[in-house]
Formats: structure tokens, sequence, C-alpha cells
């Protein structure tokens, strides 16, 4: 999974390198379902035609930011664009190993594993006869 960041947004120069405009690319909230069981948080995130090396996701000061990059590559002439940009931000709870979180991409849908630390798990107490 990428790690690095990418702009939405991308300066064109003229050939004496100045800037010329901004392309602009529609951002997204893609729709996303969260799971938890005893040992983590499951983020479920539809990214079609996101590769997979243009996906960034982190967590920083308590949030979790998923952002991906659909390009309109390969896509007939004369059709409307469908390159995009999406992106999405989260609360993370506290007690989730940041270090240990995972991520894999497989046919647009991204999971997100947030790790639950042993203080966040249930556990269960032995009542004692007395």
């Amino acid at each position: 999974m990428s790690m690095t960041t990418e702009n939405s947004s991308n300066l064109r120069t003229t050939r004496t390198g100045s800037p010329e405009g901004m392309e602009r690319r529609p951002i997204v909230a893609p729709p996303v379902d969260i799971y938890e069981n005893t040992d983590e948080i499951l983020v479920v995130a539809d990214v079609p035609g996101a590769r997979p090396e243009s996906i960034t996701v982190k967590v920083e000061k308590g949030e979790l930011y998923l952002y991906a990059r659909r390009d309109d590559a390969g896509a007939p002439k004369g059709t409307p664009s469908v390159a995009l940009d999406y992106a999405r931000t989260f609360l993370v709870p506290r007690g989730i190993h940041a270090e240990k979180i995972s991520a894999e991409m497989n046919a647009g849908v991204l999971r997100i594993h947030l790790p639950k630390s042993e203080a966040l798990k249930p556990r269960r107490i032995e009542g004692k006869a007395g």
C-alpha cells in the first residue's frame, strides 16, 4: 500500500514555465462500511477504478485518512471524464494500535484493519463464591 500523499489538483505550466491553470478533479466520499469484533475494527471502502499504488491510508492526531485516485486512462475518446479522487476521514477511538494498522485492496474494495489493544478487548470476569 502506498504511503505517499498526492494533491487533488495538478499545476500545468506553459512552455515558459509559468502557471497556466489548475486541473480540477471531483472529490467523492466513497461508501464505507465499518465492522467491529473483539480483535479489530474493519473499515471497508468502495473505491472502484483506483489503483493500489494511488491509495494513501494514514492515522494522524486520532484521525484515519483515506485517499485514492481514479484516473480516466483507457476511457474511450468522447466519453465523459471519469477521473476523480476519493477522500474520507474518520475519528479513531483510543486504544487502536496505530503501528499495526494494515490495508489491502482487491477488486475496487479497500479493507483497512484497525487492531485493538488489549485494554479495549472484552474480558470475562469470574465471580468467586464467598
